[in-house]
């Protein structure tokens, strides 16, 4: 807010800051009504911004509950208020608050729910882009394979976890059956993609995460297969390869 005039900053601090004094400048055709009339519409503001979050972060909310997830949403809003008029983008920094507040110190993987999350909604807006087929990679010469540079689709989003972050978003889903997920699973690296019209969220095989990592980080093909194989012996990579060229995750070859 720093490029805010004076007069409209303090009036956007004031709506978010619940105990704080009606700024100046605000009238009303009767002088004790202003107050009153103010609070109503900072509680507007809050209950926007808490439905924002409610219809990004679903699992959290049920996670959570209702009631709780609301008192959560509403103590971040205070602390991170929007930086942009785009209800669409504000969230991004929900999972590293989750991650720090003290009443939640004993579900320590619910932050990275937060970022799957948050991942599915970014690969739900990102930019569209023609995934390659298996025919692009046909003309590569078998010399040049190990040197070669693989753009991910824009909607790719990676969200490595020590936690079954997967398992239990999908425990989570309307109509899904419940069950009890046991933390001590193993961990879960998940690529959220939308290669056409729908998010799909790949649960990756051990090594894939850092493969994937080493990709968008613009890695060659060897120095991703190695990091793979670093994090895990059993990484196959014509089988990740043929997964992911299937599942639309590529646009470019260099």
């Amino acid at each position: 807010m720093s490029n805010t005039p004076a007069p409209l900053a303090s009036f956007a601090n004031a709506l978010l800051d619940p105990g704080g004094p009606v700024p100046g400048g605000i009238i009303a055709a009767l002088e004790p009504d202003i107050k009153t009339r103010f609070d109503v519409y900072r509680n507007n503001v809050f209950a926007s911004l808490i439905d924002a979050l409610r219809d990004s972060f679903p699992v959290i909310e049920k996670l959570l509950g209702k009631t709780y997830f609301r008192a959560l949403a509403r103590e971040f809003i205070i602390t991170s208020p929007p930086e942009s008029p785009v209800l669409l983008e504000y969230g991004a920094g929900f999972a590293g608050f989750i991650e720090t507040f003290p009443p939640l110190q004993d579900m320590v993987w619910l932050a990275d729910i937060a970022r799957l999350e948050m991942a599915w909604l970014d690969a739900y807006h990102a930019a569209d882009a023609k995934p390659l087929g298996t025919e692009s990679f046909a003309k590569i010469t078998p010399g040049k394979i190990p040197r070669i540079r693989l753009a991910l689709h824009p909607s790719a989003q990676l969200v490595r976890s020590i936690w079954p972050i997967l398992t239990i978003w999908k425990t989570n889903q309307d109509g899904a059956k419940p069950c009890e997920v046991d933390l001590d699973q193993g961990a879960e690296d998940v690529l959220a993609l939308r290669p056409q019209r729908e998010v799909e969220l790949h649960g990756l095989a051990p090594g894939s995460g850092a493969f994937i990592e080493a990709l968008m980080q613009n890695e060659p093909l060897e120095s991703a297969h190695q990091a793979a194989i670093a994090q895990s012996d059993n990484f196959d990579l014509a089988a990740n390869l043929a997964h992911f060229i299937s599942s639309g995750t590529f646009i470019q070859v260099s």
